[in-house]
């Protein structure tokens, strides 16, 4: 019934408790998961949770290839590294990537171009691999859709008009409506957390009224970032439906509508069969 859309199975607080976490999914109706990779180093257990999931019976989990913005001595990614991965069975998108400037401290945003650069190539293995992409954003929304918009194939540079060569989700949504509408005009869905739950996420939760139903996603960014009322505990893809159920409050429709929808969404953007690839040649041409 429900689909956690972002989850990190992988992580340590979880990993442990891998069986007890699936069967807590199966007793809350949650019948898939993305599972989501931040590290080149950290990928094969990402994707040996996936293929675990790959069983007759929900649920069900996939997996992503991708090295977080945060992520600092660790391999650093290229095209070719990202590609192989993707090819790899239940291997569904490319990320999780994008910027972070949260973080800078005695840094500035110049400082931070390998950010910049790393998420470049990411966009270049969606492109060439025909998978979503799956973005984290941080105080670094600007410089976020002006890289997606040079680097995705956009037919118009000025303002992503939907028609690009890449999309994917803006993941753990927490900027601004215009930020949202941005994302929206460039084809890509909005993911909601547990943090549409918290008291002081009003603005976050006008922000979820006005994306339209069929562009929304729901997650847990477990083991982060529990939903109320298990906020400060350890979050786990059981609670997703506490977030489904304060996106169906906002829209006014039944529980069950958005869990249909959100999970609808999540087989169109990941799991429906990849478009051709574009080429390096054509890459190499924009």
């Amino acid at each position: 019934m429900y689909t956690d859309s972002h989850c990190h199975l992988d992580f340590p607080e979880l990993q442990q408790n891998v069986a007890e976490v699936l069967t807590a999914m199966r007793a809350a109706r949650v019948d898939r998961a993305l599972c989501i990779c931040t590290t080149l180093e950290g990928f094969d257990a990402v994707h040996r949770l996936a293929l675990q999931g790959a069983q007759p019976t929900p649920p069900w989990l996939w997996a992503t290839v991708g090295v977080h913005p945060d992520n600092e001595g660790v391999r650093e990614p290229t095209v070719a590294d990202l590609t192989e991965r993707a090819a790899l069975a239940r291997v569904v998108a490319i990320g999780e990537t994008g910027l972070d400037y949260y973080r800078l401290g005695e840094r500035t945003v110049a400082d931070m171009e390998w950010q910049r650069q790393r998420f470049r190539v990411h966009i270049r293995a969606a492109r060439q691999t025909g998978l979503p992409l799956v973005i984290h954003t941080r105080s670094a929304s600007d410089d976020t859709l002006a890289i997606l918009r040079e680097e995705g194939g956009f037919t118009s540079a000025a303002a992503g008009d939907g028609r690009g060569s890449v999309t994917g989700v803006f993941h753990c949504f927490t900027e601004t409506r215009e930020v949202a509408r941005a994302a929206l005009d460039m084809g890509f869905y909005i993911s909601f957390s547990g943090i549409l739950t918290f008291k002081n996420a009003a603005d976050l939760r006008d922000v979820a009224r006005y994306v339209p139903l069929e562009r929304c996603l729901i997650e847990t960014d477990s083991p982060y970032l529990a939903p109320v009322p298990h906020r400060g505990k350890t979050n786990t893809p059981a609670f997703v439906p506490l977030v489904a159920a304060q996106l169906a409050e906002l829209k006014g429709v039944p529980v069950e509508a958005v869990a249909a929808a959100t999970s609808n969404n999540f087989e169109r953007l990941f799991l429906q069969p990849v478009s051709t690839p574009i080429t390096e040649r054509s890459l190499d041409a924009t």
